[in-house]
C-alpha cells in the first residue's frame, strides 16, 4: 500500500452560503468519483439555481488531480472557477465536485475580491461540511480466550486500534481494521503477548473515515 491510497476528501455532500457586498455565494460540494459524477453534480446544481447570475464550478478526479476542471461560467476569466480548483488542491481534497452560485448583489468586487470569494466559498464550505481522512486498511480477526481479553483490549486501546467488531462464543472473536502496512507489526505485538497462541484471519480491504478537525490540512 502506497500513502497515496489514503486521502482526504468532505465528509458528506452539502452546501453553505456566504454573503459578500450583498452578493450570495453558494458552494455546493459533492463526492465524486469519475467525470461523469461530476458532470451531473454540475448539472443539477445549474438547473436548481438556474436564475442565478452565474453557475461556476470546479472539480479534482482522482487520487493524482487526474481529471480537473474549472469554469468562471461568465465571471471574468480566471477569477472564479481556477480559485475554487486552488481551493480544492491547497486542502488537498480529492475527488470533490464544487459549483459555487452567485446572485449578484450590485456591487462589483473587482477581479481580487472575486478571487477571495469565490475561494473563499469554497474553504468555508468545506470546512462547514467537514473533511475526513480515507484510509485503506486490512481487516484482521482472531479468536481470544476469556481469561486474557481484557488485557488484550486494553492494549488494542493503548495502540489505538479500530475495533469493528467483537463476538462472543466459545471464546471472543476480534474484528479489527488496520492499515495495511502495520498489520505484521501488529500480529508480531500480539504474538507475543498471547505467547504464540493466536491465529489471525484476513478478512476484506475497505476504506475507513477518519474525521479532521484542526484543518491543518498539510499536516496530513
Amino acid at each position: 500500500m502506497t500513502k497515496e491510497e489514503n486521502y482526504l476528501t468532505i465528509k458528506e455532500n452539502g452546501w453553505h452560503e456566504i454573503v459578500i457586498k450583498k452578493s450570495r455565494f453558494i458552494a455546493t460540494l459533492a463526492r465524486t468519483e469519475t467525470v461523469e459524477d461530476a458532470e451531473k453534480v454540475i448539472a443539477a446544481v445549474s438547473k436548481k439555481y438556474h436564475d442565478a447570475t452565474h453557475n461556476t464550478f470546479a472539480y479534482t478526479i482522482g487520487l493524482n488531480d487526474d481529471h480537473v476542471k474549472a469554469s468562471d461560467n461568465g465571471e471574468p476569466s480566471g477569477t472564479a472557477g481556477v480559485p475554487e480548483l486552488k481551493a480544492l488542491q491547497l486542502m488537498k481534497l480529492k475527488n470533490v465536485t464544487v459549483v459555487v452560485t452567485r446572485y449578484f448583489g450590485g456591487i462589483k468586487l473587482g477581479a481580487g475580491g472575486l478571487i477571495r470569494a469565490y475561494s473563499n466559498s469554497v474553504t468555508k464550505g468545506a470546512e462547514a461540511i467537514g473533511v475526513v481522512k480515507r484510509v485503506l486498511q486490512q481487516e484482521l480477526s482472531f479468536h481470544v480466550a476469556y481469561n486474557r481479553f481484557d488485557e488484550v483490549n486494553h492494549f488494542l486501546t493503548n495502540e489505538q486500534i479500530y475495533v469493528e467488531k467483537i463476538t462472543y462464543g466459545v471464546d471472543v472473536v476480534i474484528h479489527l481494521f488496520i492499515n495495511e502496512q502495520e498489520h505484521a507489526e501488529l500480529e508480531e505485538k500480539l504474538s507475543n503477548l498471547l505467547a504464540g497462541k493466536v491465529t489471525f484471519t484476513k478478512g476484506e480491504k475497505r476504506y475507513n473515515e477518519i474525521e479532521i478537525t484542526d484543518h491543518h490540512y498539510h499536516e496530513h
